[in-house]
């Protein structure tokens, strides 16, 4: 037993013999501040399949081949694709839905015959700064720090429902009383980061996603049923520093660590896309630290992902079929990060349908490859591409490309409007924490502010028919 170390007396000792209390030091709090909303206005494109309305361009409109526009946005700044719906962010703070509705991912009402089909603005409690979007469900990051959502979660038993108490149509309170400073929506799962650098997870968990549930736990039928799922909880990493980034892939998640930029993944792993081994198993049920460096966004696909680089430059790793990885007719799959020699330029931000990719340049030439079968490359034609190629179309030509996000079956995309509004936009409330030298801005996907500086057997992708008003639940 080790020896306990004497008390000192000063009971009896000289004013000057006596030691005065040692002072504590005073611990500074982490602290990250609310994002600012992208300002560069943009003109919302799109193509694809529509046949649930996804293409905002009226229920008669079911596919375009090339990139068209939709109308009825103003002054958009922000876009995000769900599986088959879309959300676009304005420059004011509004949000604007189309596609499907069956669960309540629209945010509002669609009774009137068409209406899911065009976009029209979600009601919400305050101006959104940024926006993010599942198969069937919707989230957005407010000016005050509070996150809404609506719509629903799905397993591979249907639909669960967003809350413990089922679909929400209209936007609800995700983390009441907490001050949140980033999203990001896989296909049937959200992730929270907050201003004090913790990191939470909500929806479904089967392939690891959420990081944070035991392998009983994570179909839902544990002790405690789905409460663990439904509820947004924090994901807890032993000894690891706050975190200052996230991002979501179809079923993974990712996290960087602030002062050592550490990678975490969790979620699916079954072609390797989480960027690094998970010893034999197909996901990993809590987070693993990863290799990666230097990461300035990633995106990803069902079986995919694309890393970009903080020096511009587009990295692919997993699942190779129909191009998706960009790296011509390879047949292996790719299990670790490799370079898309093809995109020789500065990459400023990508993005990922579930079997295709895309990649926007710095000078605004847009790339696109991968599963061709729905015409979400927007080339003109339903072939795959193994390699990138450049998208040119009437509504691009001389034109800058900002955005392209990708969904199930369409992909949506803002290029730059014409005429700017030269006054800054970002109209976001004073931090509630004292000031501190830790404190951060987390990194975004900034192509739209023109940066300057530095499971399982899948099937042949099909062309998409209209779908029954439930889809079923996917494999791990």
């Amino acid at each position: 037993m080790p020896r306990r170390k004497a008390l000192t007396n000063n009971n009896n000792a000289g004013e000057s013999e006596q030691q005065p209390p040692k002072a504590k030091r005073a611990r500074i709090a982490f602290h990250l501040e609310l994002p600012k909303r992208k300002t560069v206005l943009g003109n919302v494109l799109v193509c694809g399949n529509g046949d649930v309305g996804q293409l905002g361009l009226g229920e008669d409109i079911l596919e375009r081949k090339r990139l068209s526009p939709v109308a009825g946005i103003p002054d958009a700044v922000d876009i995000s694709a769900g599986g088959m719906h879309n959300l676009v962010l304005t420059k004011s703070g509004d949000i604007y839905s189309f596609g499907c509705n069956d669960e309540g991912a629209l945010g509002r009402d669609t009774s009137e015959e068409g209406s899911e089909a065009k976009p029209e603005l979600i009601d919400l409690p305050g101006k959104a700064l940024c926006i993010s979007a599942g198969d069937s469900h919707s989230a957005c990051l407010l000016e005050d720090g509070r996150v809404f959502a609506w719509g629903s979660f799905r397993d591979s038993h249907g639909n669960m429902g967003l809350t413990i108490d089922g679909n929400k149509r209209t936007p609800i309170d995700l983390m009441e009383g907490t001050v949140c400073c980033s999203i990001a929506s896989g296909s049937d799962h959200l992730v929270i980061l907050t201003t004090a650098g913790k990191v939470f997870t909500v929806g479904c968990a089967e392939q690891g996603q959420l990081g944070r549930l035991s392998e009983r736990s994570i179909s839902g039928e544990g002790r405690r049923g789905k409460r663990d799922l439904l509820r947004p909880t924090q994901l807890i990493i032993t000894r690891a520093k706050p975190f200052e980034a996230i991002w979501a892939t179809n079923y993974c998640t990712f996290m960087r660590e602030s002062q050592t930029e550490v990678i975490w993944a969790t979620g699916l792993n079954n072609f390797k896309q989480l960027a690094h081994e998970t010893k034999g198993k197909e996901f990993a049920l809590t987070p693993i630290r990863t290799e990666l460096k230097d990461i300035r966004h990633i995106a990803g696909g069902q079986h995919h992902t694309v890393i970009l680089t903080t020096d511009l430059k587009c990295s692919v790793v997993g699942r190779p079929e129909y191009g998706r990885l960009g790296l011509g007719d390879v047949k292996d799959v790719v299990e670790k990060p490799t370079l898309v020699k093809k995109l020789t330029e500065k990459i400023v931000s990508v993005g990922c349908g579930e079997v295709c990719s895309y990649a926007v340049t710095e000078d605004g030439k847009l790339y696109s490859w991968g599963s061709g079968v729905n015409n979400q490359l927007g080339v003109g034609d339903g072939d795959d591409e193994l390699e990138p190629i450049v998208v040119v179309s009437k509504n691009t030509q001389g034109k800058h490309m900002l955005l392209a996000s990708g969904g199930g079956q369409h992909a949506i995309f803002l290029i730059k409007a014409d005429k700017q509004d030269q006054k800054e936009n970002v109209p976001v409330k004073a931090s509630t924490s004292s000031s501190s030298k830790k404190n951060k801005t987390p990194p975004q996907d900034d192509a739209a502010e023109e940066v300057k500086e530095e499971s399982a057997q899948e099937p042949t992708p099909k062309k998409a028919k209209k779908p029954a008003a439930k889809r079923g639940g996917k494999k791990k």
